[in-house]
């Protein structure tokens, strides 16, 4: 009997609306097409994200007022709940010169740092956290997936 071909069912992403906005003059940003998907492969829920590349001023500033922390974070995620019924609302802050310095610090592309940090906050976003050990080997093993679907290797591992 003859085999008959079947379709691949298509993956089905939530639906979501995203705002990416650029406050930084650093050089070599991701696009916003890259951000999109970086985030969309992230998410699990329906959402309306918006992902800002700041300088460090700014990035600093928002730690500090938001949460009480002095330092430059490499990425900053705003958890808003539901903003509609169904609907993760967020913005993922990311620190240009903080990415770039880790980037080159780890001997790694830009690019895929950049994904990194956009799948991280909105994992984030979704309600993961990486301040339990155990909560942490969860969420990373979540990037770690998602981070191979665009062929970017592990970034926790040395």
């Amino acid at each position: 009997m003859p085999r008959v071909a079947r379709k691949p069912k298509p993956v089905t992403r939530p639906e979501f609306s995203l705002s990416v906005q650029f406050a930084s003059e650093a050089d070599e940003l991701p696009s916003r097409a890259q951000v999109r998907r970086w985030a969309a492969a992230a998410l699990e829920h329906p959402a309306e994200i918006t992902v800002r590349i700041v300088d460090a001023e700014e990035a600093q500033a928002l730690n500090r007022d938001y949460r009480q922390k002095s330092y430059v974070p490499n990425v900053l995620t705003f958890e808003y709940g539901e903003v509609s019924p169904g609907v993760l609302g967020g913005d993922v802050v990311i620190c240009a010169p903080v990415v770039e310095r880790e980037a080159r610090e780890q001997g790694k592309p830009l690019k895929d740092h950049y994904a990194h940090m956009t799948i991280h906050g909105v994992l984030h976003l979704q309600g993961y956290d990486h301040i339990d050990p155990a909560d942490a080997d969860i969420m990373e093993s979540h990037e770690i997936a998602i981070l191979k679907c665009f062929r970017i290797t592990n970034p926790y591992h040395s």
